[in-house]
């Protein structure tokens, strides 16, 4: 729509997980010129199995889970390029001067930018189990998985104190593990604590042990115990990768996440954030859906037509030389695409005249 106007592209999406995908997805779709940078990694990388995501199966890891959907994408005519965004900056006063995405000697010039690079979990020190063999990150998502097993929780804050608790609704055999270290619960959450069956552990971890499936059968502790798990969640809160929020000065809320409105908005027009930058659950679908309703305000905020009485006073009417407002490199790969309705071959429908 506005790369024939200067701009390299008409969105840039920093970050390539199921919300920045889907932003892109949404995007190109709906005719935008659209750019995904990913620096590669990140939570859903991790996942061994996808859970809680209606239609696709337990045994979809999620690097196939996001190759799908790079595939995905381009075959829409995204682009998609591996590499580390180290700055974004305004290019003018005005929202549509655009933005300058920046990759070391490389940048673009774009009119939207979409943040969803998302955060790092932070892992405690070994021993520990594979991550998604013992060691999880989801309390929604990995639940279901540890009904009637014996599970640990890792931590020493209010967070680790209430998912042990939590957990209660799923077995009856959960530990609380302080490592040696004090706990910093509050005392009203310690009294919490001592009216619900969690046995706390303060002893240090010395080994782990797994079995032959490569999932942790127990830990081993510094005073002799050895105590069997079948998995368990580590609470030690996260790191935001937000340097660039930081640099675009963006307004935070209290736990440190992007302030964004319903449409993923950030406090500076123009830039948007989906995905685990934004408050709510950390959910895959809950991430697709932020991302689809960025795309979706982004297209609003940027279609050509329909030309308002304002628009057309100054412009005059819209002429056939005028649309489709779709760049030709888009135009080209929507007419090819398998889901066109004149079919992969490009031939459309020819209406009768009788």
């Amino acid at each position: 729509m506005y790369t024939d106007n200067g701009f390299d592209y008409d969105v840039a999406v920093v970050g390539g997980g199921p919300a920045g995908l889907t932003s892109a997805l949404y995007t190109t779709r709906l005719g935008l010129d659209t750019i995904v940078i990913d620096r590669g990694g990140g939570r859903a990388a991790m996942m061994r199995e996808t859970h809680n995501v209606i239609g696709i199966g337990e045994g979809t890891s999620g690097n196939e889970l996001l190759q799908t959907a790079r595939e995905q994408i381009q075959g829409y005519g995204a682009e998609y390029q591996r590499d580390l965004v180290e700055d974004v900056t305004p290019l003018g006063n005005d929202v549509d001067d655009g933005y300058r995405v920046s990759m070391g000697d490389e940048s673009y010039d774009v009119c939207r930018v979409v943040l969803a690079m998302g955060f790092t979990d932070n892992r405690p020190e070994p021993p520990l189990p594979p991550t998604g063999r013992g060691l999880h990150y989801c309390l929604h998502c990995d639940s279901y998985m540890f009904v009637d097993e014996p599970v640990y929780v890792m931590g020493t804050g209010e967070a680790a104190a209430y998912v042990a608790m939590i957990m209660l609704n799923y077995t009856d055999d959960v530990d609380l593990l302080t490592r040696g270290e004090e706990p910093s619960w509050s005392d009203e959450t310690a009294t919490m604590l001592e009216a619900h069956p969690v046995d706390i552990v303060t002893a240090e971890l010395v080994g782990m042990n797994k079995g032959e499936n490569g999932w942790l059968e127990s830990f081993e502790f510094d005073d002799g115990q050895t105590r069997s798990y079948t998995g368990g969640f580590p609470m030690y809160g996260s790191d935001y990768h937000d340097d660039i929020v930081d640099a675009l000065d963006l307004e935070r809320n209290d736990d440190g996440t992007v302030a964004v409105d319903d449409h993923g908005q950030t406090s500076v027009e123009g830039v948007y954030a989906v995905g685990d930058l934004t408050p709510g659950h950390k959910q895959i679908p809950v991430a697709m859906g932020e991302g689809a309703n960025a795309g979706i305000a982004i297209n609003k905020d940027l279609r050509r037509f329909p030309r308002s009485l304002e628009e057309l006073e100054s412009e005059g009417e819209v002429t056939a030389a005028d649309v489709p407002a779709i760049s030709s490199e888009l135009e080209s790969t929507a007419v090819d695409h398998e889901g066109h309705a004149g079919g992969p071959d490009g031939q459309s429908p020819v209406a009768s005249d009788d």
